[in-house]
């Protein structure tokens, strides 16, 4: 979110669809204050005391923005300083759904539309909010985030959470995040993220077929079948719970069976932890907010990667097509992105 943004929000936090003046100017706060840790990149690789592996993966992330590039997504003035952040996220998003309903709950400002989420810079802030919403009887997720986008609007620096990725999914989170800055439709959380996803996928592929090594390659697979196995059971536990809660049943009935279907997807899944030696993608209690975060990044993936086959892999014809599909109304994007 823009400074801009932020502003025309405080100007309408008195109306019912704008979030609260309190939640904006916190927003504003710790947007300016990660602004004024940034540092440019070359004077902090210049540093002959900077720690070799900071330096190391200061340096990837800097090839990956400049490779960006070549893919077609915009110059924006994202990733070209660095913020040491002294905590492990840049921020924490608090997700929220109703106790029998798989959708996210939002919040609405303008221009960026209604996202399923609420970001706050300290902890603390979120788990309050967090707890508001719990009293109000839904299912309450709150997830550390180590990077997001302004879009284009503000020099996103790179941080020192994001630096503690993999280095695969440090290039990957900086090709996501590039991506939103050439689409965005303000309202549709599960057509942005998809969308990113997709361009993260094609840029890594290639990407690894210009600079991989065999051990890059490796990671990159491993992590991907993991997400790939991870997201497949969390999806089919979505759906299932989407059925019941439409079944017409009593509500103690749903409650039972929801809280028998969560504990087989949390059993499943730590059985694939068991198998992954520890890793895991998440780990959190399992509901309705907690799966609706996933599905955010997943839903809409294969319909964008079955655009990009239609455009014969070319990228940017395909950016050219989500744009298209992304200037109409939220129905209307799902059936254009499904092609004839």
């Amino acid at each position: 979110m823009s400074l801009r943004l932020l502003a025309a929000a405080l100007v309408c936090a008195g109306l019912s669809s704008c979030a609260p003046a309190a939640y904006l100017a916190q927003a504003a706060r710790g947007q300016a204050e990660l602004l004024s840790a940034a540092r440019p990149l070359e004077a902090v690789l210049q540093n002959p005391a900077l720690p070799q592996d900071t330096r190391r993966k200061l340096t990837l992330a800097a090839q990956a923005r400049a490779f960006a590039t070549s893919l077609g997504l915009p110059d924006s003035p994202a990733f070209r300083t660095y913020a040491d952040l002294g905590r492990p996220f840049l921020v924490w998003n608090v997700f929220s759904a109703p106790a029998f309903g798989t959708q996210l709950q939002t919040s609405c400002f303008p221009i960026a539309g209604c996202v399923g989420y609420r970001g706050y810079f300290r902890q603390t802030d979120a788990l309050a909010y967090a707890e508001q919403r719990r009293a109000l009887g839904e299912d309450v997720y709150v997830g550390g985030v180590k990077a997001y986008s302004t879009l284009g609007h503000l020099p996103d620096p790179l941080t020192s959470a994001m630096l503690s990725y993999p280095d695969s999914v440090l290039i990957r989170t900086v090709l996501h995040e590039l991506a939103h800055a050439s689409l965005y439709a303000p309202g549709d959380t599960a057509f942005n993220e998809s969308y990113a996803v997709t361009v993260e996928n094609e840029g890594m592929r290639r990407y690894l077929a210009q600079f991989g090594t065999p051990e890059l390659r490796e990671e990159d697979a491993q992590l991907e079948a993991r997400a790939a196995a991870f997201e497949t059971l969390v999806l089919e536990a979505q759906r299932d719970l989407a059925q019941l809660y439409a079944s017409g049943l009593p509500d103690t009935e749903r409650l039972s069976r929801k809280a028998e279907r969560l504990t087989r997807l949390g059993e499943s899944l730590s059985a694939l932890n068991a198998d992954w030696r520890g890793y895991s993608p998440l780990k959190t209690d399992w509901n309705n907010a907690s799966l609706g975060a996933i599905a955010a990044y997943a839903e809409l993936v294969p319909d964008f990667e079955a655009l990009l086959a239609r455009q014969g892999g070319d990228l940017n014809a395909f950016m050219r097509a989500a744009r298209a599909c992304g200037g109409l109304g939220q129905q209307a994007r799902r059936t254009c992105l499904k092609g004839p």
